[in-house]
C-alpha cells in the first residue's frame, strides 16, 4: 500500500495558513515571556538561595559555638576533632578549622574548593568564608573571654551545581507552563477567531462568481453577536446584493435580446450570434447557412383581420419555427416586421434546404386562414437559403446575409410560398449573387 505524498503547493499553503502563523506567533511570544519569567524567577531564587545558605551556616555555627569554645579553652583536641568532622560532613562545607587563642590549629579538615566558573564566583563568592570568635563564659552573665576562632569555608562547586539544578528546574517548569498556555491560547483562538475566519475564507473561496448570492454561509456557533457574526451578515447582504444586480443584468440582457412580441431572439441577438457562429466556423473550417423567411401578404392580413390578429399570427409562426429548429447552436430570430431568419452553423446548403422545407411544412400545418392572400387560402412563407464556407478573406457574414435576402426576394418575385436556395431554383437571381465563387457561396 503506497502512501500518497501531499502536494508541495498544499504544504506551502498549510504552512502559510492563518492557524499556523497564529500558533507560531503565540509560541514565539510564549517562549520570550517564558524566558523573561524564568530569568526573574531565577534571580529571586538566587536571592533566596544565598539567604538560605547564609542563614543555615550561621545557625550551624551558633549551635556549636559553646562546645567549640569549651574545646578551645580546655585545649581538648579530641573534642575539637569531633566538632570539625561533624561540621565538615555537610555537603556545602569544604573546609573547617578550629584554632585556640594562641592562633594554633587544634584541628583542620578538608580543603578549600575552587571553581573556574565565573558565574559561580559572581553569585556566591561573597558568602563562602565564615569566621566565628569563640568566647568562653564560666557563668552566663560573664562578659566572656576569647579563647579561639572557628573558620568555615563553603564548597563553591557544590553551591554552583545546586544553583544549576534549581535553575534548570525553574526553566523547565516555566517552559512547560508556557507550552500549556500556548496550547490553551491556540485552542481558544481556534474556536473563537481563527477557526471561524477560516470557515468564512473557505466559504468565500468557493463562491460561484455567476451565483454569489447562493454561497454556503458559514455557521459560527460561538460568535453570535460579535464582530465576526456581523462580518458574515454583512458579507451575506453584500453577496445577495451582487446576486440581485447580476439577476437584473441578466434580465435586462434577456429583454435586450428577446423580441417582446414573439418571445424569440430579436435582431440584436441575431447579429451577435451570427458573428460568433461565423468566427467559430472559420476556426473549425465548417460552413454556415442562413434561412431568410417572410410571411406572404402579411400587410393585407393585418389590415383586414386587425392588428391583434396580426400579432397572434406572428406569435404562432414564431413558435412553430422555434419548435422545428431544435439543435442547440441553431437560432431562430425575428428580423423585423413579418421577417424571420435562422442561423445554422455546421450546415451545408443541402441541409439548410431540407430544414427550410420542414419550416414551410410546419407553417402550413398551422392552417391559419388567409382569405386575402394571392397564393393560398392559408398563411404561407417565402424562403431564401444561402450557405458559405468562411475560409476566404473576401467572404463575410454580411455578404451571406445579403445573399439570403436576395434569394428571399427572388422567392417572393417567383410567386411566393416557395424556397430559393440556388440559381437553379429561378433564373431571376441577381448578377452579384450569380457571380459568387462556388467554393465560397452556394
Amino acid at each position: 500500500m503506497t502512501v500518497k505524498e501531499e502536494p508541495q503547493d498544499a504544504k506551502v499553503a498549510r504552512y502559510r495558513s492563518l492557524t499556523t502563523k497564529q500558533a507560531l506567533a503565540t509560541l514565539l511570544a510564549g517562549l520570550i515571556l517564558s524566558f523573561v519569567a524564568g530569568v526573574v524567577e531565577l534571580v529571586a531564587d538566587v536571592r533566596n538561595m544565598r539567604s538560605e545558605v547564609r542563614s543555615q551556616t550561621e545557625q550551624m555555627l551558633t549551635l556549636i559555638e559553646a562546645t567549640a569554645a569549651e574545646a578551645a579553652f580546655q585545649l581538648n583536641t579530641e573534642l575539637a576533632e569531633q566538632l570539625v568532622i561533624s561540621l565538615q560532613s555537610s555537603d556545602n562545607v569544604a573546609q573547617v578549622e578550629l584554632r585556640d587563642d594562641f592562633d594554633r590549629v587544634m584541628f583542620r579538615q578538608g580543603e578549600r574548593a575552587h571553581s573556574s566558573n565565573p558565574l559561580y564566583h559572581w553569585l556566591f563568592g561573597d558568602i563562602l568564608e565564615y569566621h566565628k570568635l569563640l568566647e568562653y563564659r564560666v557563668h552566663q552573665k560573664d562578659t566572656g573571654r576569647v579563647v579561639g576562632e572557628l573558620e568555615l569555608s563553603l564548597a563553591l562547586p557544590v553551591l554552583g551545581n545546586t544553583f544549576a539544578q534549581r535553575g534548570l528546574l525553574i526553566f523547565s517548569l516555566s517552559l512547560l507552563k508556557t507550552l500549556g498556555i500556548v496550547l490553551l491560547v491556540v485552542w481558544v483562538f481556534s474556536i473563537l477567531i481563527t477557526g471561524p475566519l477560516l470557515r468564512v475564507y473557505n466559504a468565500l473561496h468557493q463562491v460561484n462568481p455567476e451565483q454569489p448570492g447562493h454561497w454556503h454561509r458559514p455557521h459560527l456557533k460561538y460568535n453570535k453577536g460579535d464582530e465576526l457574526d456581523h462580518l458574515v451578515k454583512g458579507l451575506d447582504r453584500l453577496l445577495k446584493a451582487f446576486q440581485q444586480g447580476l439577476d437584473q443584468r441578466d434580465h435586462l440582457h434577456t429583454l435586450s435580446s428577446i423580441d417582446g412580441l414573439t418571445g424569440i431572439a430579436n435582431r440584436r441577438h441575431f447579429d451577435d450570434h451570427l458573428q460568433h457562429a461565423w468566427e467559430t466556423a472559420r476556426q473549425q473550417h465548417k460552413p454556415v447557412s442562413l434561412i431568410f423567411m417572410d410571411i406572404d401578404f402579411f400587410k393585407p392580413f393585418n389590415d383586414n383581420y386587425g392588428h391583434a390578429a396580426g400579432d397572434e399570427c406572428l406569435q404562432q409562426v414564431a413558435q412553430a419555427l422555434r419548435a422545428t429548429v431544435t439543435r442547440p447552436d441553431d437560432l431562430v430570430a425575428r428580423y423585423g416586421g413579418e421577417e424571420f431568419v435562422c442561423i445554422l452553423p455546421d450546415t451545408d446548403l443541402q441541409g439548410a434546404r431540407r430544414l427550410a422545407e420542414r419550416l414551410q411544412n410546419c407553417i402550413a400545418a398551422l392552417q391559419l386562414p388567409h382569405a386575402f392572400s394571392d397564393c393560398s387560402e392559408q398563411v404561407t412563407i417565402s424562403i431564401g437559403v444561402a450557405s458559405a464556407l468562411p475560409d476566404a478573406d473576401e467572404v463575410s457574414p454580411e455578404r451571406l446575409l445579403r445573399l439570403a435576402d436576395t434569394r428571399l426576394y427572388q422567392a417572393k418575385a417567383s410567386g411566393r410560398n416557395c424556397i430559393v436556395s440556388s440559381d437553379k431554383d429561378t433564373p431571376a437571381l441577381s448578377k452579384k449573387a450569380s457571380s459568387a465563387p462556388d467554393k465560397e457561396w452556394v
